[in-house]
């Protein structure tokens, strides 16, 4: 109950701050605004909120010293969050000001009808997220094809539900800093701690998340084409995506005459590129990296509200070279037009960087894609200086060194790092969508060539610049501009279905074309996370329960390489873990894990008390038959320098706690 009524009162605090950005003085728009206040509302009042509970929360457990730093983040936050919400609503009545804004639903005809397709939307994403993901009878289930990264999740969420993850380290590389964005993960388990099921608190996060985001896709995608179709088809156009893969698969099995069968058998993505059977660009991404959408909420609000300077920089009559040249000589170009507003998105964006740090830099790439065909450039530099310094801000607090680095890397995942080879990459991942933009923009207007430069910049910057050590990391980039990019393609689709006979042919062709491989994919989503393809984790292990009451923030135990099981679900810090997702976050898996593969096989007690001292080590976990990088782990060594302080009812897991503990 707790855990609702957080939710509740984050929205309404939400509201509030949103009127600033979206008050109807604020957008010029004739939309159902509505559709802008509620998502608007969520993402804003969310963040601001759980960063209020996050920040007195350290506070507690570093310079307080509590061991429920949770309990009076909440109190202190919450309360306070009734005081201010009581005084507005005094100060309303006391002016006779109503609630409710004026102009909510401008076009009544139009709002029923979204209601139907909102509500619609809202079942089906909350099927998709339950069906993924969710407990039962004491058991977690998790879909295969999402339940890798789960593991890094739930294991941070745990780590501040049934933990005291402050200052806040990575679970699956204890001891050091946390570079992972992990404030989405910080509020499930917070709203855990105040009561919700864990993954009632995951899925109501997500579902709020992705819903609120699609809103305003679909809000952008009715500004930017004044069709209602429009709209709709984004959002399907983002949950099926287009590719080659589908139709390949088609005719590789065609010719091998087992079409039929391997359609009904196949539970596996398909894909010819690399690492495209991982799932890398379709609506599972969504499924697995829940908090995407709540970057990319952000980042289409501050699109949307953008788009009133970049329609003043296109409005204007000039030709060609001569409009363009005029966007950075014109005094209209560079003066300030609503500095108040750009600097609010530029704290809102700042503030979401360790909510999702892709979405923030795809979209300040768009932006700058926005800024230079708009006027009052000034305001994007304001937006894009306060995001900068609330980054970085957040970087040095949380982060020991540099958070990332620059470095150019030309060609992404194609095989051939060349521009022929980068098309040939973009045909067979993309199909039409990315190439097919040369032949659409010819009967775009300036906005849709405008528009369409700007959100293929994230596109380019993945093809181009290397972040991370992990390359694959760049699909993000590109996702972001398929989900915008999907505004200009629903035009094609909807502008062909208005004419006659041949053209609404056409119209059905492209939509296919550009659905027909995400929705294979869906079906395989369907089938990959059905009955029998889902891990099961015992939420009521004494192992779990053991680890989260007996170690704290300041114990670093030793096990084999995990993933996700009853171990991670302690949220307790492991020395080292499945190390894939601590490598791509930038720490140094290798290391540990040759100290590991010592500490668990070495035959010399000293070696292994120095390493265990030197590496802080302060439990040492031991199950049969394990294997440490593909190196059998004995036991014969640990168990005669350190005290066995806990066993399983199978006793096929032991735990020693060493002379640091």
């Amino acid at each position: 109950m707790l855990g609702i009524i957080y939710l509740i009162l984050s929205v309404l605090i939400g509201y509030e701050i949103s009127g600033i950005l979206t008050g109807p003085k604020e957008i010029s728009t004739d939309t159902n605004r509505i559709w802008l206040v509620l998502p608007a509302s969520f993402g804003t009042g969310i963040l601001v909120v759980t960063w209020a509970v996050y920040i007195i929360s350290w506070f507690a457990s570093v310079t307080g010293g509590s061991d429920r730093p949770l309990l009076y983040g909440n109190l202190i936050v919450l309360s306070a969050a009734v005081l201010i919400l009581a005084f507005l609503l005094y100060r309303r009545k006391k002016k006779a000001q109503p609630m409710k804004p004026e102009s909510m639903v401008t076009d009544r005809s139009r709002f029923r009808k979204e209601l139907v397709f909102f509500g619609i939307l809202l079942v089906f994403i909350t099927y998709m997220m339950f069906y993924v993901f969710y407990i039962k009878d004491g058991v977690m289930y998790a879909g295969l094809t999402v339940c890798s990264d789960y593991a890094p999740h739930t294991a941070m969420m745990r780590s501040f539900s049934l933990g005291n993850n402050f200052p806040t380290q990575y679970p699956h590389f204890g001891g050091a800093d946390v570079k992972y964005h992990f404030m989405f993960q910080f509020l499930a388990g917070n709203l855990e701690y105040l009561g919700l099921r864990l993954d009632l608190a995951y899925n109501l996060l997500s579902i709020g998340s992705l819903l609120g985001f699609l809103m305003l896709l679909y809000e952008l995608a009715l500004r930017i084409t004044g069709r209602m179709c429009c709209g709709i088809w984004t959002i399907i156009l983002f949950f099926f995506r287009s590719g080659m893969a589908f139709w390949r698969f088609l005719w590789e099995h065609l010719q091998a005459g087992d079409l039929l069968t391997v359609l009904q058998e196949n539970t596996a993505f398909i894909g010819y590129t690399e690492n495209e059977n991982w799932g890398l660009w379709n609506f599972n991404v969504y499924l697995n990296q829940r908090h995407l959408a709540f970057g990319l909420l952000l980042v289409t609000l501050a699109l949307y509200l953008f788009m009133d300077w970049l329609e003043a920089g296109i409005s204007h009559e000039e030709k060609g070279l001569q409009w363009l040249g005029k966007r950075f000589t014109a005094p209209e170009a560079w003066k300030c037009r609503q500095p108040e507003k750009a600097l609010f998105m530029g704290l809102f964006l700042g503030l979401g960087a360790f909510w999702n740090g892709a979405a923030v830099i795809g979209g300040l790439l768009i932006l700058m894609g926005f800024a230079i065909f708009s006027d009052g450039k000034l305001d994007y530099l304001i937006t894009a200086l306060v995001t900068v310094f609330f980054s970085f801000l957040q970087t040095k607090i949380f982060i020991r060194g540099s958070a990332m680095g620059f470095q150019l890397y030309l060609g992404f995942l194609a095989e051939e790092k060349t521009p022929w080879g980068v098309v040939k990459y973009l045909f067979w991942m993309g199909g039409i969508f990315f190439l097919g933009l040369l032949g659409l923009v010819v009967f775009l207007r300036r906005k849709g060539r405008v528009l369409a430069v700007s959100f293929l910049i994230p596109t380019i910057f993945a093809f181009t610049i290397l972040m991370t050590v992990d390359i694959n990391v760049n699909h993000k980039y590109i996702m972001i501009s398929y989900a915008f990019l999907g505004i200009l393609w629903a035009w094609a689709v909807c502008s062909l279905w208005r004419g006659k006979v041949i053209k609404k042919i056409l119209a059905v062709v492209l939509a296919v074309c550009l659905t027909v491989t995400g929705v294979y994919d869906f079906v395989v989503i369907l089938k990959g996370n059905g009955y029998g393809h889902r891990i099961a984790i015992n939420m009521n292990s004494e192992l779990t329960a053991w680890l989260a009451e007996n170690l704290d923030k300041n114990d670093l135990l030793l096990t084999p390489e995990y993933s996700i099981n009853e171990v991670t679900m302690s949220g307790v810090m492991l020395y080292c873990g499945w190390p894939y997702y601590a490598w791509s976050a930038g720490y140094d898996t290798y290391y540990r894990a040759a100290q590991a593969v010592t500490i668990y096989t070495t035959s010399d007690s000293e070696l292994l008390k120095n390493l265990v001292k030197q590496e802080k080590i302060t439990y040492i976990l031991y199950e049969e038959d394990s294997q440490f990088e593909g190196q059998d782990c004995r036991e014969d060594v640990i168990a005669e320098n350190y005290e066995l302080v806990y066993e399983n009812p199978g006793g096929s897991i032991r735990i020693y706690k060493t002379s640091e503990s």
